[in-house]
């Protein structure tokens, strides 16, 4: 399991005191990740996704793959204000 840092309060207030909380050792300055419940299924879906650009990638055409980056660029421009 891997271990993080508290997350730091943006009051300045709170801040100095978790700040001599941790100096004082009345709190441990680090939490434990939790581990998600189904940590197989996770890392399947993990597997997967690693591998799936990749394997549709090969699996297309190269007409078809221009014909998708011109969709793509077409939905980027839309979103671009006229006036700029």
């Amino acid at each position: 399991m891997a271990t993080k840092r508290l997350k730091r309060p943006r009051d300045p207030v709170q801040l100095g005191k978790l700040i001599g909380d941790i100096l004082t050792g009345q709190i441990e300055d680090r939490q434990v990740a939790a581990v998600p419940a189904n940590a197989a299924a996770t890392e399947f879906a993990r597997k997967g996704g690693l591998k799936g650009g990749k394997a549709r990638a090969a699996s297309l055409t190269p007409a078809k793959r221009t014909a998708i980056a011109k969709a793509a660029a077409k939905a980027r421009w839309k979103k671009v204000p006229a006036d700029g």
